[in-house]
């Protein structure tokens, strides 16, 4: 018998709410957050049911570290399947913030895509193949470090490595 583990986000930076509201931005991401709170999905089973965008989904949850993973064996198969979760039961938000940048969190979730890939590539760009310090690729672009957390947290091309930006490199689901 399987315990169900309750586990919080808490959301105490005002930037870690645009990866929370870009999880929920589609019909598509909306009701794979719902299934993967419900149950074990493998990536057969993401892309049978919510096709390309639900396997890209799927990657945007694993590089926001919002789902758990095992491995599972299944009939009529020699190796085990990883299979999806997500971690959390329930979010927290507990955070105070100037109207400034609040706003401009908002903004960086609510901006269209054309607009967003823009600010997404000049940061690509900005940090190479090697990644680059955070501080040097603000000042370097003139962003504030609000909208840059922002920017990074909302792409799917960008991650956060300690101190570093660098490029996201999906681990290879199978």
């Amino acid at each position: 018998m399987v315990a169900n583990i309750h586990r919080i986000k808490v959301v105490n930076d005002v930037s870690d709410l645009v990866p929370i509201l870009r999880a929920v931005d589609s019909p598509v991401k909306l009701k794979l957050v719902q299934r993967l709170g419900e149950s074990w999905l493998t990536l057969d089973d993401v892309r049978a049911e919510f096709g390309k965008e639900g396997e890209r989904a799927l990657a945007f949850f694993e590089k926001l570290r919002l789902i758990d993973t095992r491995w599972v064996a299944r009939e009529g198969k020699r190796q085990p399947d990883k299979s999806y979760h997500f971690y959390y039961s329930t979010i927290n938000v507990s955070t105070t913030s100037p109207l400034a940048e609040i706003s401009e969190v908002l903004a960086i979730a609510t901006m269209p895509p054309k607009d967003y890939g823009k600010l997404e590539e000049k940061i690509h760009e900005a940090v190479g193949p090697d990644g680059r310090f955070f501080s040097d690729v603000a000042e370097e672009l003139g962003m504030s470090p609000t909208r840059l957390k922002g920017i990074v947290k909302r792409s799917e091309k960008l991650e956060y490595r300690g101190h570093r930006i660098e490029r996201f490199q999906a681990d290879p689901a199978e």
